[in-house]
């Protein structure tokens, strides 16, 4: 029996055009599927979410790069009710990351979250005094440019308030650049984000955060991403509020290895 080279290439071709061709469309569906339940979900939130004034939400993050593998995490935040005065909450919270191959990162972290009351600038009595253990595990995918950020976070929480709860999280992120292909050096991209919070424990379901904003990447060491926040806390079924925030990121990193390896755009919020 012989065997020809150009038959046999054209039956390796042949197949791939009536089988793998098929295939791949159907992933795109499948992708694009999901791109658009997630959009639908936030503009939908978006439109129907109450509001009572506008109040800002501020991120201070530095990322210390450690080795190719290895980052260590500081966070400061600041949130008020209105847009320059009563700041009713300050964290600080610390975390190490690492990075395994093929865009997947896992972390583990603690801080400090402190409430005030709503009518003044850190005012006294305290509501809620609370320390936080969390574990987190991010892999990422792309459809195009468009980078999705899958986060998923356990929450070991000691509250003054309430005692010990656990909170699960669950975050979706767009990360859309606008020149290039890659978030990188004097690079503008868009982030859209819904985030999911649920617990063992009622209330089941606790908080949705939906974000869309405009970063800018200035350098490897500073980027700044800012935009638009609602916050819907579900305190239990008669007790639910909605919040808008005007949320700023600043992001620092500092890398004195000069490793040249590429980090993910984000913050610990």
């Amino acid at each position: 029996m012989r065997f020809y080279l150009g038959s046999s290439n054209a039956a390796v071709s042949s197949f791939a055009t009536i089988i793998c061709k098929p295939l791949y469309k159907l992933q795109q569906k499948f992708y694009n599927r999901i791109l658009f339940n997630f959009l639908f979900i936030f503009f939908t939130l978006h439109l129907t979410a109450q509001t009572e004034g506008l109040g800002t939400w501020n991120n201070f993050s530095a990322r210390f790069v450690l080795n190719k593998k290895w980052d260590a995490l500081l966070e400061g935040q600041l949130r008020s009710q209105k847009v320059v005065y009563d700041f009713s909450n300050y964290e600080y919270r610390a975390s190490l990351l690492y990075h395994f191959p093929n865009e997947v990162s896992v972390l583990g972290g603690m801080g400090r979250f402190v409430s005030f009351q709503l009518d003044g600038n850190f005012k006294d009595p305290m509501i809620n005094d609370e320390f936080r253990i969390w574990e987190q595990f991010i892999v990422n995918n792309h459809i195009g440019i468009v980078r999705l950020e899958h986060r998923y976070r356990i929450e070991q929480r000691f509250t003054s308030i309430l005692g010990y709860r656990n909170r699960f999280r669950y975050r979706l992120n767009a990360i859309i650049p606008f020149q290039n292909k890659l978030v990188k050096n004097k690079t503008f991209y868009a982030s859209i984000f819904n985030e999911l919070m649920v617990s063992n424990e009622g209330p089941y379901f606790e908080q949705n955060s939906i974000f869309a904003g405009i970063g800018y990447q200035f350098s490897r060491h500073f980027s700044f991403l800012g935009g638009y926040q609602n916050r819907f806390v579900n305190v239990n079924p008669s007790s639910q509020y909605s919040k808008n925030f005007f949320q700023t990121n600043f992001l620092f990193t500092i890398d004195t290895h000069q490793n040249g390896n590429t980090r993910n755009h984000q913050s610990l919020e």
